[in-house]
């Protein structure tokens, strides 16, 4: 019997294209072998071991003749790339309608809109990474103090302020009206608020991003397992993609390596239910994801001790960020999906699955909750025999 389920949603975790990626402009998209590429290999040891190999040919990574756990890849077939559609998506919420994009950045009149919101002027306003962003506006927002914004073409804005232009609380609270107030008219769904620290010529963000998103346009599995009263805990990003419905609680934290020290440490206060942490490991550089995401392997053996009988343990991803696109924004990509826990089946093929919502709607059915609307749970193959 399942009594608990870790799950760790690793940002960017992409293992290539789509069906549909084309229409995205991410038909060659490949987010782990285009990294392994430009490191010259990935040491992935703990992902191999959970059967990494078998999913996608990435160099360094070996397909284990008995991987420790189930192992396949995930698609999706919401409208959109971001981390806000992956993760509704792999809860069981479809996003149907893409919205309006922003492939040239944003209009004059959307600049408007941003600024009427905000009652000051802005800078930026292309479609940009962080670091992009801040490296040609970062100067003029210090001069103008003016807030700077960037988008990703598609829903999500992002806004900045060092504290000498804006406090941590008032990038807060802006960002948190605008995305009220932009999201009917211009189909901003998520604003994401990074606060900036340091000097002119040495900027940088400081820890404390928050993301500002609208509720989920249907139910999800944090509600079917709330309503089975489950305890339903969110680390990290989770709390705020879902406007922290349905969670018992949620828990911030400014990293990735904060995020799986707090899992670490609920494994022991937390004895039943879901914990779930977004871990924003694969960034924009190619060289820092590669070292970033083998350090995340390397912290997994910590966690996989930790799991007793009755723990379902999964790592998967919300989309790609392919180190080979010039713009090192989200690309359109299927995501790997290993699974392990004491005395579940140990290297088992689950295939493609078309749709992530299978994998929120096994969690949901491990955990005792009424069906979702969408997803075919796999939840017999993970029992041994």
């Amino acid at each position: 019997m399942i009594k608990r389920v870790i799950l760790l949603v690793v940002d960017g975790l992409g293992v290539g294209a789509t069906e549909d990626a084309s229409a995205y402009g991410d038909g060659t998209s490949h987010t782990l072998a285009h990294l392994a590429e430009s490191a010259g290999g990935l040491s992935l040891p703990t992902l191999e071991s959970l059967g990494l190999g078998h999913v996608s040919a990435i160099r360094g990574v070996r397909s284990m003749a008995q991987p420790m756990g189930c192992f396949g890849r995930m698609g999706f077939i919401s409208k959109g790339v971001d981390s806000l559609v992956g993760y509704w998506e792999i809860a069981g919420c479809l996003t149907e309608e893409e919205g309006r994009t922003f492939p040239q950045g944003y209009s004059t009149e959307a600049r408007a809109a941003l600024e009427n919101v905000f009652g000051h002027k802005i800078v930026g306003g292309q479609v940009a990474s962080a670091q992009e962003a801040l490296k040609e506006f970062g100067s003029a927002h210090l001069s103008t103090k003016s807030p700077l914004v960037w988008t990703d073409g598609r829903q999500t804005c992002h806004v900045a302020a060092h504290e000498q232009v804006w406090s941590v609380d008032v990038l807060y609270q802006r960002c948190r009206d605008a995305r009220k107030a932009l999201k009917d008219a211009w189909g901003m769904r998520r604003l994401v608020a990074h606060p900036i620290v340091g000097t002119a010529g040495t900027l940088t963000f400081r820890d404390g991003r928050r993301d500002f998103a609208g509720e989920p346009p249907g139910p999800t599995m944090l509600d079917v397992l709330n309503r089975a009263s489950q305890i339903l805990t969110g680390v990290g990003k989770v709390g705020d993609l879902f406007g922290g419905r349905g969670l018992t609680r949620s828990v911030l934290a400014a990293r990735w390596t904060a995020a799986l020290d707090e899992v670490v440490g609920m494994f022991n206060k937390v004895p039943r239910g879901l914990i779930f942490a977004g871990l924003d490991v694969i960034g924009a550089d190619a060289g820092n994801a590669a070292a970033a995401l083998q350090d995340f392997d390397r912290r997994l053996p910590e966690l996989l001790d930790h799991l007793r009988p009755g723990d379902l343990f999964i790592v998967t991803g919300d989309h790609g960020r392919d180190p080979s696109k010039s713009h090192a924004l989200p690309t359109r990509e299927c995501v790997p999906l290993l699974i392990t826990g004491p005395k579940l089946a140990q290297g088992v093929n689950l295939n493609m699955r078309s749709t992530a919502a299978d994998l929120g709607q096994t969690v949901v059915e491990a955990l005792k909750g009424d069906a979702l609307t969408v997803g075919e749970s796999f939840l017999d193959v993970l029992r041994p025999g």
